[in-house]
């Protein structure tokens, strides 16, 4: 056992107590370690290396694409904060909010509506957190390409991981999201 000057915390070396079990249950997310090291993380700011730029090209599916518009597009988060977290992303490789046309800002104000529309109708979250991070110091996966959240959230559904471990219970796969919510894209009134 240690402690520093002073103090009445009692710390316990790892080394101290191996394999003695505690009091704690443990979930294992092995598969988060691809977004923790950066993995799929563009390796410059340019657009062939960026994500958003990649995914439209793809076939819905395998680019987790929910829908298309003019000017702008919406895609599944790769790493979701919840089921159903999607992005409205410009098709053109801009940063910065302030640098987006008129028709840009107007079409991701658009698809956000319609998207909050489309996930009440699939999943009935209790709110949403929407938002664009400017830069990585502001907590942007992907500085380079602008891309708005909409998180739908659901009463409780912020418990002990993403505070404690820093993990979150993710229980659809992307694909059944994506699928659910493009079918919805399609037959619900925006």
């Amino acid at each position: 056992m240690t402690s520093g000057p002073g103090d009445d915390l009692v710390v316990e070396s790892p080394d101290e107590r191996p394999g003695v079990p505690d009091a704690f249950q443990r979930l294992w997310t092995p598969h988060r370690m691809v977004y923790i090291g950066g993995e799929n993380k563009p390796s410059d700011s340019t657009e062939k290396q960026c994500p958003f730029c990649r995914a439209p090209g793809r076939p819905d599916d395998e680019g987790l694409v929910v829908h298309r518009g003019v000017v702008a597009y919406v895609v599944l988060n790769l790493y979701p904060y919840s089921p159903g977290h999607l992005l409205v992303c410009p098709y053109r490789h801009v940063s910065d909010y302030t640098d987006a046309t008129p028709e840009e800002v107007a079409e991701i104000a658009a698809l956000t509506r319609r998207a909050m529309t489309v996930i009440r109708a699939v999943s009935g979250p209790a709110g949403f957190n929407l938002g664009i991070n400017q830069g990585e110091v502001a907590g942007a996966g992907i500085a380079a390409h602008l891309h708005q959240h909409v998180v739908p959230r659901w009463a409780g559904d912020a418990n002990f991981l993403p505070i404690v471990a820093q993990t979150k219970a993710v229980p659809q796969l992307l694909a059944d999201t994506r699928t659910l919510l493009a079918d919805a894209w399609a037959t619900t009134a925006g």
